[in-house]
């Protein structure tokens, strides 16, 4: 939901509609990724990683869905690509369209410079084929919401929108639920829910929350629900993601029995890997005996991190009555 609708959709007045799309099936009788029934006159690509396992085999399937996207884009369209991975440029540059790269490295068209976190978000200056184009501030805390920004901000002037009004508006961006929401504060202890599953979006995460709350102890609780984190594909990019924490607790998948015996993820294996590595991390059968230590460790200060693509078992809001019921 975007938080200045309080709702996932908008319909304005403009000339423009603005749709997200993936590679995820488009329903379950059309076996199509979704964003092949698109026809962009612009489009954002973020990012080309392997995910949703129940529909693709590995990376090169994924990278396969990606290209025939980009390739058959109108000869009308433009193209703004994340130009600090290799993948997604080699997969842009077989589009028909003319390619704008963005990033924070130097060779992209439009770069993010000077990153500083700035209370809930990150002031930065754009450049635009390496000259000052503008300075902004976004109320998004991390290094890849910036990047988002630079995209949007990339392709909002293809589209002949005033830097001036997007300079403005930009702060008054109040984000999406589910994605570092601080949901309540409890004697010292700041309650976070966000969505991130995917080891990537792990990582960039935390990185995000030492930048937001710098100096505080971050505990993370971890439900790997989905059909790709269930597997062991990710078991070694779960150890590398988690590095930004001081406490992870993770439980064990929900629905394992759906996977087969030697494709499991394993919460215990995880925790032994980050306990090897100098990290406390817990490992659970259930969110209740979680939660419970989850209770036990949590210290005025603290801020705890509850990471999901689902509901937790209602984790948040427990975890929340539970440290008022203790206030």
């Amino acid at each position: 939901l975007v938080k200045n609708f309080q709702s996932n959709y908008r319909v304005g007045q403009g000339p423009f509609v603005v749709l997200e799309g993936d590679e995820y099936d488009t329903a379950f009788f059309d076996k199509r990724p979704k964003f092949l029934l698109f026809q962009p006159r612009l489009a954002i690509l973020t990012s080309i990683e392997f995910d949703h396992a129940d529909i693709y085999a590995d990376l090169e399937q994924v990278t396969e869905a990606f290209t025939a996207f980009v390739t058959q884009m109108p000869d009308s369209g433009e193209l703004v690509s994340w130009g600090d991975a290799a993948l997604v440029r080699s997969v842009s540059a077989k589009s028909p369209v003319p390619v704008w790269f963005y990033g924070l490295n130097s060779d992209a068209t439009w770069q993010a410079q000077d990153l500083e976190p700035q209370g809930v978000g990150m002031d930065f200056s754009v450049y635009r084929a390496g000259k000052f184009w503008e300075r902004f501030y976004a109320p998004l805390a991390g290094r890849h919401n910036v990047r988002n920004v630079l995209a949007v901000l990339a392709s909002l002037d293809a589209l002949g929108i005033d830097k001036e009004i997007l300079k403005r508006a930009l702060p008054d961006f109040a984000g999406v639920k589910r994605r570092l929401e601080v949901i309540g504060e409890v004697d010292g202890i700041t309650v976070v829910d966000d969505f991130a599953h995917h080891p990537t979006a792990v990582a960039e995460t935390l990185s995000a929350a030492r930048g937001r709350f710098p100096g505080r102890r971050l505990l993370v609780a971890f439900e790997p629900r989905t059909n790709t984190s269930r597997r062991k594909i990710f078991q070694q990019a779960y150890v590398q993601a988690f590095q930004d924490a001081d406490v992870i607790l993770v439980r064990e998948p929900p629905d394992l029995w759906k996977v087969p015996d030697g494709e499991q993820f394993s919460s215990v294996q995880l925790a032994a890997d980050l306990e090897a590595q100098g990290q406390r991390a817990y490992h659970f059968p259930d969110t209740d005996s979680l939660l419970t230590v989850l209770l036990s460790e949590a210290a005025s200060g603290d801020v705890i991190l509850v990471m999901s693509n689902g509901s937790f078992d209602n984790l948040i809001n427990r975890l929340v009555q539970a440290l008022t019921a203790k206030d």
